[in-house]
This record gives C-alpha cells, structure tokens and sequence, in this order.
C-alpha cells in the first residue's frame, strides 16, 4: 500500500512565479489583439513601388553536363560566364528555384529570364513565364554581386534602358 500524499507529486501552483506568467500572458494578448485590429481594419502592408528600370539582360541558364552553369545573352547567344560546379550556391539557388517553378507549371527554357538593374541599384530576376520574381538584393550585397556583372556594360552618365 501506497502512503505516500498524492499532492506531493505535482508541481504547486503557487510557487510558480505569477508575474513573469501574467506579462508573458498579457504581451500574447496584446500581439494577438493587435493582429486582429489590423487584419479587421483592412490595412494591407504597403510595398514600395519598383524604381525606374535603367537596364535589362535577357539570360538563358544552361545546364552542363560536368555540374556547370553556362549563362548566355538570348539575344545574342554569346556567353557570359560559365559557374564552375560547386560555386556560386546563391546563383545556383535563386535559378533553380525559378527554374523549378516553369516546370511545374509546364514550361520550357525557351522563355528567357529577365535581369533587371534599378535606378535605385537594386537588381531583380523575373521569370516572365510564370511571373516571379527574386528582388536579389534583399539577400546582401555579396550575392547580388553575382548578378551584377552579368548587366549590360553602360557607358559613364548613361541613363537607359537596354533593348528587350
């Protein structure tokens, strides 16, 4: 037989600290009212309009058979660098990710993609085909970097837009 006080086993309810379990209580309330004020109101978060397009680099990845990525101009069909296998992870990522995205919707490669450089500075890669978009910047400077240098060459002053 068992004599042992069947209340000695659970915690006690009142050495738990009160005050710290209230305020951890009340900032859970507050975000989740907060939350639904918003939602309610109908407030949207507001996105910044794209700036200005200054220029624009039609590119076609191409898969090599040793792991290599050859990205060529689509209109001209020269080539613009070749990614060695295993380097450039970011540029790796962010194609196979739009590439990824056209074939689940049925699309080929035909289509090429569209680099875009801001007036602002900011890049931005989009799939006309299904209409995504990668604001590359947003993932730091080193990385956009990457795609930097595949941007059209503009000379000192320059404010175009190159052909399409």
């Amino acid at each position: 037989m068992n004599t042992a006080d069947p209340h000695t086993r659970l915690p006690q309810l009142s050495k738990l600290p009160t005050l710290p379990l209230a305020a951890l209580a009340a900032l859970v309330l507050t975000s989740v009212l907060g939350v639904a004020v918003v939602r309610l109101a109908g407030v949207s978060p507001q996105q910044l309009p794209d700036a200005p397009t200054r220029q624009v680099r039609l590119l076609h990845f191409e898969d090599g058979a040793d792991g290599s990525i050859a990205i060529r101009d689509a209109r001209s069909g020269d080539l613009l660098d070749t990614v060695a296998p295993g380097t450039n992870g970011f540029l790796r990522s962010a194609v196979r990710g739009l590439a990824r995205e056209r074939k689940r919707q049925g699309l080929g490669p035909e289509l090429p993609f569209e680099l875009l450089g801001r007036a602002d500075g900011r890049l931005t890669l989009v799939d006309p085909g299904t209409h995504r978009r990668i604001d590359l910047e947003s993932f730091g400077a080193t990385n956009a970097a990457v795609f930097v240098r595949l941007l059209p060459p503009t000379s000192p002053g320059a404010d175009h837009v190159a052909q399409r």
